[in-house]
């Protein structure tokens, strides 16, 4: 199995792409230019260690709004916050946290998302190559995704070693990453002395800052890339920009040596050497056709994303049954990546074709394709109906949100009035005007395609508005789009 880490890192975007068997399985993007004019676009807050300042406490939602320098203030919820209060047990309350003009150390957990604010916590963590950090949680803890039983053993005992050496952090704790499986003793102490030191600066800036103000930024795009995205399994890190190939050399040399043979400068654009440029355009499409010429379809709303299964053509020759079980587990599989491309979050509802057999085979091809998923996955079992719900953290504005905007015409509904639905309103605004401004000349102005419709029917029209006492009316095109007009008496 080959496993590739792409970096197109262009002026004003850092593009990564994780290609296997030369299969586009993950994508994400941040952008450089344009943060700073209010279009924050892919830049990333999340890691971001910042001293605020509570603006309000809401007790009925147990939670409270903190100033972080931003136009909106974060939140920080009671769970978030239980490391800032003396004692924490059921019935600790919000204000047993924090009370308003308090100064806190929060740290992004959620970028801003549409109109809500950053999501906080008090729980600072620094990740590390091999390590997270816990300053002022103690223990250890590992990462749910080692599940072999002898391989957390062998980590839990390397842990109590680790935390017996000098120079760390005194009551910290630490989880290990899957990145610490088959590390050593000596390489997770360089890895934890790291991020002792990041945090000394934390605690140091802290003593002289006045909230709101960011005290830890978390590693660029680049060297983010290469801690977590580049693991055993990756043969090679294609970069097609000179600064950038030597800033993740430069990571590597002081956090993960071996990786940077990985490394390699490329002279041509990354993503249009791998033909990846137009599958990212059709990221945006909301058909997506499988390989046997069935398709799923994805539509997002505010409460939740809604995938329904087609079969279109595509037959099996064992019948029924095994064609709708063949299109299920081909659907699966591309539901799980297009969840993870498209940076699809909250609730997911997925409309299967109805099986009269066992689901099973079903849900396992989706869980499969969701075990390496970053973001937290939940999936249902499949109800009567062929439904199966998913929820997935939200981490991110979906990739649909960040590359595009409402439409002008139909304002982000995906449905625009017919001409005749806006001749109609029109020729409503003619009467009113009519009562207004009673003999006067009546001038309508509206998109071409409108103009044209009430020309075109001007015989049906004037007799009718003749008895509704606008007498002379006259429509003409104008520069306006489909549902615009101007209706005016001269």
């Amino acid at each position: 199995m080959s496993i590739e880490v792409l970096i197109n890192a262009g002026a004003g975007e850092i593009r990564v792409a994780l290609v296997e068997d030369g299969k586009l399985q993950e994508l994400s993007f941040e952008r450089t230019i344009g943060v700073e004019d209010g279009a924050r676009g892919c830049h990333s807050l999340v890691g971001d260690v910042i001293l605020g300042r509570v603006q309000r406490v809401m007790a009925g939602m147990q939670a409270a709004f903190v100033d972080i320098g931003l136009e909106r203030a974060g939140f920080l919820g009671l769970r978030e916050a239980r490391s800032l209060a003396k004692t924490f047990c059921d019935t600790t309350t919000i204000s047993d946290c924090v009370r308003e003009g308090d100064s806190v150390l929060v740290q992004v957990i959620k970028d801003p998302i549409g109109d809500k604010g950053a999501r906080l916590s008090a729980g600072v963590t620094l990740p590390g190559r091999m390590l997270v950090m816990t300053p002022g949680q103690p223990g250890l803890a590992l990462s749910r995704r080692i599940e072999d039983q002898a391989s957390r053993a062998s980590l839990t005992a390397l842990g109590e070693k680790l935390l017996n050496q000098d120079q760390l952090i005194a009551g910290a704790g630490f989880i290990f990453r899957t990145a610490a499986l088959g590390a050593c003793l000596d390489e997770l102490t360089q890895d934890a002395l790291m991020l002792a030191d990041a945090w000394r600066g934390i605690d140091d800036r802290r003593k002289s800052a006045r909230p709101p103000a960011t005290l830890y930024h978390d590693l660029g795009p680049i060297e983010r890339t290469m801690r977590d995205c580049v693991r055993g399994d990756v043969t090679s890190v294609l970069i097609d920009d000179a600064a950038a190939a030597n800033a993740a050399r430069a990571y590597c040399r002081r956090a993960m040596p071996a990786a940077e043979a990985h490394i390699q400068l490329v002279n041509a654009p990354v993503f249009e050497r791998h033909d990846l440029e137009d599958e990212i355009a059709a990221l945006g499409h909301a058909k997506v056709t499988l390989p046997s010429g069935a398709w799923i379809t994805i539509e997002t709303t505010e409460a939740l994303t809604a995938i329904d299964v087609n079969s279109g053509r595509f037959t099996q020759s064992g019948g029924l049954q095994e064609t709708s079980l063949a299109v299920n587990l081909e659907a699966a599989s591309e539901i799980g990546r297009q969840i993870r491309l498209r940076g699809i979050g909250g609730l997911i509802v997925v409309d299967f074709i109805h099986l009269s057999g066992d689901a099973a085979p079903v849900l396992a091809a989706l869980e499969k394709r969701l075990a390496f998923d970053r973001a937290p996955v939940q999936i249902s079992p499949m109800s009567e109906f062929g439904i199966v719900a998913i929820t997935r953290k939200r981490v991110r504005e979906p990739l649909a949100r960040l590359t595009s905007a409402a439409c002008p015409s139909c304002h982000g509904s995906g449905r625009a009035l017919t001409p005749q639905s806006v001749a109609l309103n029109i020729l409503r605004q003619v009467e009113r005007e009519a009562r207004a401004a009673p003999g006067r000349e009546i001038l309508a102005e509206a998109a071409p395609d409108v103009a044209a419709w009430l020309n075109t029917h001007m015989e049906e029209i004037t007799p009718e508005l003749a008895r509704r006492g606008a007498g002379r009316v006259r429509f003409e095109a104008g520069r306006f789009a489909r549902e615009a007009f101007d209706v005016r008496s001269l």
